[in-house]
């Protein structure tokens, strides 16, 4: 790249309710931890260690899938398995979420948002992944909805 010229790329972080998506990006930007942070709607993919059924890893297996099926060929994935501050309360173990990491050839790194371990150096090496020499034109990313919430049959509208 030149010097001076500024390449944009657009980060979606991916993965279930409460594993600490928006926690990781105000550590990373602020360098803050709030205890209690609003859920954020929307959807790197961030699995919690403390998953009680390892719900978050398995729905980021299939997020990896998804894009590894029709996202672009160069497409930076991450795996951050968040809340590595709870060792005691771990459910997903590291070997797992690393071998599964290195079969699909993605990035893998455990964090802490609340104790700030590993936040810089994930976004660090998400930037280092990332295409030398972007395309000129900007693509239309493929579209991902979130499931349908099923209807109640109680009937009002």
């Amino acid at each position: 790249m030149s010097q001076g010229k500024t390449c944009h790329f657009k980060l979606v972080l991916l993965g279930d309710t409460a594993v600490g998506k928006s926690c990781l990006v105000v550590r990373f930007v602020r360098d803050e931890f709030f205890e209690f942070q609003e859920p954020t709607i929307g959807a790197l993919l961030i699995i919690s260690v403390v998953d009680r059924a390892q719900d978050s890893f398995t729905g980021a297996k299939s997020w990896v899938k998804e894009l590894q099926r029709r996202g672009d060929p160069n497409v930076v994935i991450a795996l951050a398995g968040n809340k590595a501050d709870l060792e005691a309360r771990r459910k997903v173990e590291f070997e797992e979420a690393h071998q599964y990491a290195e079969d699909n050839d993605i990035l893998h790194m455990e964090t802490s948002a609340k104790t700030a371990v590993n936040v810089k150096d994930l976004f660090v090496a998400i930037a280092k992944r990332l295409p030398k020499n972007p395309p000129q034109a900007e693509r239309e990313a493929f579209p991902i909805t979130p499931p349908q919430a099923s209807k109640s049959k109680s009937g009002c509208c």
